[in-house]
C-alpha cells in the first residue's frame, strides 16, 4: 500500500485529509505536512523528515502537493529525486485526486501517478447552465 504525504501552503493539506475521511473514512498512512507563514524552507524539510520516518522504510511514498514550484513542491522534489525508486509526486492537489489516490493505493506509483493526472484534471469541470435559443410559440 502506498504512503501518502499531502503537503501545503498553510493549513490547506489539514483540511482536505479532513474532507476525504469524511467521505472515505481514515486512512493509515496518510499524513499532512503544512508550511505555514512564520516558517521557512529548513522547517518544512524537517516536518517532511518526521513524517517519512513514520512510514516504513520500503513504503512507496506519493506527495500530493498543493501548487507547483511553492516551497512544499520544491522540498519534496528534492526528497522525490534523491529516492526515485520509491517515491514520486503529483501538484494540484484536490479531494478528486485524493479520493482516488485511496482507491488505487494497492498499486504502484508507475501505475498510480499517471492515473491521477487525468483523474485530478476530469475533476476540474464547469456548471454550464446555458442553453441555446429556442424560439418560444
Amino acid at each position: 500500500m502506498l504512503a501518502i504525504v499531502l503537503a501545503s501552503h498553510g493549513s490547506f493539506a489539514d483540511g482536505i485529509k479532513q474532507s476525504a475521511t469524511m467521505i472515505f473514512g481514515d486512512q493509515q498512512k496518510v499524513a499532512t505536512v503544512t508550511f505555514m507563514p512564520d516558517e521557512g524552507p529548513d522547517d518544512l524539510k524537517k516536518k517532511f523528515d518526521r513524517t517519512l520516518a513514520s512510514f516504513d522504510e520500503d513504503d512507496q511514498v506519493l506527495f500530493l502537493v498543493d501548487l507547483w514550484g511553492g516551497s512544499p513542491f520544491n522540498v519534496a522534489s528534492r526528497i522525490v529525486a534523491e529516492h526515485t525508486d520509491r517515491m514520486g509526486l503529483i501538484t494540484g492537489l484536490n479531494l478528486a485526486m485524493l479520493i482516488e489516490a485511496y482507491t488505487v493505493r494497492n498499486q504502484t506509483l508507475d501505475q498510480v501517478v499517471p492515473h491521477l493526472e487525468e483523474i485530478a484534471k476530469a475533476g476540474v469541470k464547469h456548471l454550464d447552465l446555458t442553453t441555446p435559443d429556442e424560439e418560444v410559440n
